[in-house]
């Protein structure tokens, strides 16, 4: 196709979002709208409308909202000895690790497990010593928007950041994958585990949920005892007591137990923060 079809092709398409519209969108949620419409009429597919979607969504979110939190975190020590760090890496299947020194909140450097390969495979003679092969840490602020940071790891080529809270520890660690995740939806390679993580314990007494979490699992891991005669999901629990569809950063408190929504669409919730009851 030559670039003057192209961009034929491309005024066509937004000709005809706007006359399905009718007129030009006065803010984001008429946009989405306007875009859903598209997608309806079949002017694109549904996938192309999910990472549009997901595209508005990284500019809302926050670093907190997917980091994995610090519990959770595979670390090496930085006086490790490689016949220690090998098993590490091969049980995780992870490519980078934060680096350690006193605990995780002396984060010295990163890892990439490829660094490794040299030593494996016998290209070098040279003492191994976890310090002389670790690249700088990135830091980040759990405050920060997905959107920015995204922009930061493409701009440095970075894959990993650890992030930190207000007091100046270590809150957890965040990925590029995990950003592009909220874009095009889950990315699963050979070492990722069956099935969606729905619950994430983010530290603190908060917790991400994802809205299509089942009642009787969100019951089991938080000690809940929401009733699921009505509802399947946490989610659509969550909506029949607000009582109309929330948007972004919409608040509600459900047997003590306060539900933020992070992500929902003109449709549905998609994620949601949970602070259980003190």
């Amino acid at each position: 196709m030559s670039e003057e079809s192209s961009d034929a092709n491309n005024r066509s398409l937004m000709d005809r979002i706007a006359h399905a519209f009718g007129g030009e969108p006065r803010d984001q949620e008429e946009l989405l709208e306007l875009l859903r419409d598209a997608q309806a009429r079949d002017i694109f597919d549904a996938d192309t409308l999910q990472m549009v979607e997901g595209a508005f969504q990284v500019v809302e979110m926050r670093v907190r909202d997917i980091m994995v939190p610090r519990a959770q975190m595979v670390v090496l020590e930085d006086d490790a000895t490689f016949e220690e760090i090998l098993p590490i890496i091969i049980k995780s299947g992870h490519s980078r690790f934060p680096v350690i020194s006193e605990d995780k909140d002396d984060v010295v450097g990163v890892l990439l497990a490829k660094d490794l390969l040299r030593y494996v495979s016998g290209q070098t003679t040279e003492k191994f010593s976890l310090s002389n092969i670790i690249r700088p840490v990135t830091i980040t602020p759990e405050t920060k928007r997905l959107n920015m940071l995204l922009k930061e790891f493409r701009s440095k080529r970075n894959h990993l950041a650890i992030v930190m809270d207000e007091y100046g520890g270590v809150a957890g660690l965040v990925t590029i994958e995990d950003v592009l995740e909220e874009i095009v939806g889950e990315i699963d390679d050979e070492h990722d585990k069956d099935g969606v993580q729905d619950i994430r314990d983010n530290g603190d007494g908060f917790y991400t949920v994802r809205a299509l979490t089942p009642i009787a699992d969100f019951n089991e891991t938080m000690g809940t005892k929401f009733s699921d005669e009505d509802f399947d999901t946490i989610g659509g629990l969550l909506m029949q007591h607000i009582g109309h569809m929330p948007k972004n950063g919409e608040e509600a408190v459900i047997d003590g137990c306060e539900f933020k929504i992070l992500i929902a669409d003109s449709r549905r919730i998609h994620l949601m923060q949970v602070a259980l009851p003190t």
